[in-house]
């Protein structure tokens, strides 16, 4: 599905937050863009490619914290006696909390800068991750402490993305924002894959306290260095004055959220926006248990690896080939809709295909094909919110992303597979884990673990 823009390289002009003139319209793109170029300040290419692999690093660390928790369910079930559902409510809770900070972590990053808002969270949900341990053995009741933890932790990683967002349309040029998206979104795979192997490693040789403490301690780790290196030393306090002031970045009001939901553009990317995180997000919960009922003795980390080692170079792929075309002088939104267009449309054709697969390898690369072209969305939706309104994108896209986020938890279904012996696995929800060689649990699933 296009997103149906009609300003292009040209004419980009921010949607929302205009001073209310008489004169003011959203046709008048002039005035405004010479007004937002005057308070906007563009890292320099060498700084742009530092803050890319630093923001790369920080997602990743941000899955491995999040992770963390998934990994360690089994054996801290067995150590605390938890039933099924005691552990599927520990593990849902972190949505539950993810859910209401996507709208002011977006906007808080528009008044005062995405960087500050990234650091200061990281900082926290990474001293949570690493105080988790010490809560759960401390604490007389361990399932209300490690499900409040959770839920703290998706209060506080909720705000990750829409930062993200914000600090890139405050910072990047228009050309090379797909690269900076696509580049930060593939640490999303990454750190799946990075914790999942040398999680499960830790979890056999150290017990599941050095998961906590290491990707928690490396986490914070990532926030002293943003701090020390990249902002100087610069203290990220955001005040009530701060807001306050705000500048140009985000002047909103609701007549101001009323002209942006009128316009055609804005409307589609809602759509769009929904379509794709849904139906990835589905897909996801769905292929485990498609493999395990298609193909029952397969490998699982066969099909829970590969596409995953194909969607972060597809990732990085769709990022250089947008920004490449703008440089070109190819239009925009042309580019931004030619994206979607394969992580929508194509993506699609290979999961049809999977109805009549009838080989294992044939289902395992029309997965790895549907998960690659899916990632193409960095390029195009995610980047087309600062397109559309770069001094509000962080708000926007937190808006976009709340309700996806809803959606998902009231729709969804975790479960969670426990499988002992050599090569065995654990899944909880749409990802799966090694788990210990020597461990004593029975293969079960219980999908009826709602969130």
């Amino acid at each position: 599905m296009a997103i149906l823009q009609k300003h292009g390289k040209i004419s980009g002009p921010d949607l929302v937050c205009l001073k209310e003139t008489p004169s003011d319209t959203i046709g008048d793109a002039g005035g405004h863009q010479k007004n937002w170029s005057e308070h906007n300040t563009n890292w320099p290419r060498p700084l742009a490619r530092v803050w890319t692999v630093v923001l790369l690093l920080g997602t990743c660390l941000l899955y491995c914290a999040r992770v963390a928790m998934p990994i360690c369910a089994v054996s801290m079930a067995e150590k605390f006696n938890w039933t099924k559902r005691e552990q599927g409510m520990v593990l849902g809770s972190f949505f539950w909390g993810y859910c209401f900070t996507q709208v002011l972590g977006g906007y808080v990053s528009d008044r005062v800068g995405g960087e500050k808002v990234l650091l200061l969270s990281a900082a926290a949900w990474g001293a949570m991750t690493a105080f988790t341990p010490v809560l759960a053995h401390f604490c007389s009741q361990p399932i209300f402490s490690m499900t409040l933890a959770r839920f703290l932790m998706g209060l506080l990683q909720g705000v990750h993305y829409p930062s993200l967002v914000s600090l890139c349309s405050q910072k990047v040029v228009e050309s090379e924002r797909g690269f900076l998206m696509s580049t930060v979104g593939s640490g999303s795979y990454l750190g799946t894959l990075v914790i999942g192997g040398a999680g499960s490693l830790m979890l056999d040789l150290y017990g599941w306290e050095s998961v906590f403490y290491v990707s928690g301690l490396l986490s914070v780790l990532w926030a002293y260095c943003i701090w020390k290196y990249l902002l100087k030393g610069e203290g990220p306090i955001i005040t009530l004055e701060s807001l306050g002031r705000g500048g140009p970045r985000s002047k909103l009001s609701k007549r101001h959220w009323l002209r942006l939901f009128k316009q055609p553009a804005v409307c589609a990317v809602i759509i769009t926006h929904l379509c794709t995180a849904s139906t990835f997000f589905t897909m996801l919960s769905w292929l485990p248990t498609y493999f395990k009922d298609t193909f029952p003795d397969a490998k699982g980390w066969v099909f829970n690896v590969i596409p995953w080692f194909v969607a972060i170079p597809s990732s990085l792929f769709s990022g250089c080939l947008s920004d490449h075309l703008i440089s070109r002088g190819f239009d925009t939104a042309a580019v931004r809709k030619l994206m979607q267009f394969f992580s929508m449309g194509v993506s699609s054709v290979f999961t049809l295909l999977l109805c009549g697969t009838t080989t294992f390898p044939t289902a395992v690369a029309f997965v790895s094909a549907t998960m690659g072209l899916t990632t193409f969305s960095h390029s195009g939706v995610s980047v087309n919110v600062q397109d559309l309104a770069p001094s509000c994108a962080g708000a926007l896209f937190g808006m976009l992303h709340q309700q996806t986020v809803t959606c998902l938890v009231s729709v969804l279904q975790r479960c969670v597979c426990e499988c002992s012996g050599p090569g065995s696995v654990m899944c909880w929800g749409s990802v799966w884990y090694v788990t210990p060689a020597d461990s004593n649990v029975s293969c079960v699933c219980t999908p009826a673990v709602c969130l």
